[in-house]
């Protein structure tokens, strides 16, 4: 019988597709354990939720420590610091896995070097759409709204492995497409601003209310059956090459089935 895997939850003010996650698919004593959930805002709506499924909720304030070091939450050497003051706050609980959702920012060395291979995001992208460079076309918080301003038919999120450069770690699990409306072709037409920042809004919340949930799921449970694989910077799942495609028909298998 497989040991449960231990998961820490890392947010920011809000973690989409965790109340899925509580509720359809219970993260608690099966394949994974969701031991801790950490919020980098003390204000985040995710704390009382996570408390009231019984698991432990921190906060560890990204804006009051940088304020009390008189810096900003954009710099980089005090977000390092930020990270490693982090560490007592997760080892406690002897995470396997550190999962973001909702993470608003640049993880750094001294959380990525204690977990070598096992921080993955939720990304608003589709990270298989690779620019002129051979990278991640949409990167960045503003990534729906970029593909859907370049004029993009579609949309998707991504599960991927985290690494020190920003959005650019190996996909491991890609959602299903979510068709963009004619309204973003007139949009782009008419130049319409506001409207394409409103519609991008909506989409981007679609795919987070619809598909972040099953694919969190799915992703953590890739890592607990022991099939995710990290070779030559790509992701292999169970000997074949990543990412595993997701279909909203097929959510993930029944405990049983995959123990």
């Amino acid at each position: 019988m497989l040991t449960p895997l231990r998961v820490a939850l890392l947010t920011s003010r809000r973690a989409p597709g965790l109340s899925w996650l509580l509720e359809q698919d219970p993260p608690r004593g099966h394949l994974y354990d969701l031991v801790v959930g950490l919020s980098t805002d003390a204000g985040s709506e995710e704390l009382p939720r996570l408390r009231a499924a019984g698991i432990p909720a921190l906060s560890h304030d990204l804006g009051t420590f940088c304020a009390a070091r008189g810096g900003q939450r954009g710099d980089l050497a005090l977000r390092r610091e930020y990270d490693a003051r982090t560490m007592p706050f997760l080892q406690s609980y002897r995470p396997d896995l550190i999962v973001l959702c909702g993470y608003l920012h640049i993880v750094t060395e001294p959380l990525l070097a204690a977990f070598p291979g096992r921080v993955i995001n939720l990304h608003d992208a589709d990270l298989t759409v690779l620019g002129g460079d051979g990278l991640p076309r949409f990167r960045g918080l503003r990534s729906t709204y970029d593909a859907l301003s370049a004029g993009l038919a579609e949309t998707r999120s991504t599960v991927h492995v985290v690494t020190a450069e920003v959005d650019q770690g190996p996909p491991l699990v890609r959602s299903w497409s979510f068709p963009s409306h004619p309204l973003v072709q007139d949009a782009r037409r008419w130049g319409a601003e506001r409207i394409l920042r409103a519609y991008a809004f909506a989409q981007r919340e679609w795919m987070m209310r619809a598909a972040w949930g099953p694919l969190l799921a799915r992703a953590i449970r890739l890592f607990a059956l022991d099939q995710v694989r990290l070779l030559n910077g790509r992701v292999m799942i169970a000997g074949r090459r990543g990412p595993e495609q997701l279909d909203p028909e097929s959510p993930p298998m029944p405990w049983l089935a995959e123990a």
